[in-house]
């Protein structure tokens, strides 16, 4: 009887879970906004830049930069950062 009870609670909140995934989906997709704060992705193409030293790509605002020269050097990580500076060939 108890593990009826458990599994019935367990499919309730299963089912409640699937039914406001489906609610949340069609406010997002009537609203055209992301719903449930899931707002970290741009709504528009983002160029992106890709780290000389191992080839990443990654967001120009979230990336580590130097200044290379004239022009502006983008990395994923400190590790690639340093490295590129140890020897930037």
């Amino acid at each position: 009887m108890l593990l009826r009870l458990a599994l019935f609670i367990v499919l309730g909140i299963i089912v409640a879970r699937a039914f406001w995934r489906l609610v949340d989906g069609i406010v997002e997709g009537v609203s055209g906004r992301p719903a449930g704060g899931r707002g970290r992705v741009p709504t528009r193409g983002v160029q992106m830049v890709r780290d000389p030293v191992c080839g990443t790509f990654v967001l120009p605002d979230h990336a580590l930069t130097i200044v290379d020269g004239r022009s502006r050097v983008f990395f994923c990580s400190r590790a690639c950062r340093d490295k590129y500076r140890a020897n930037p060939a």
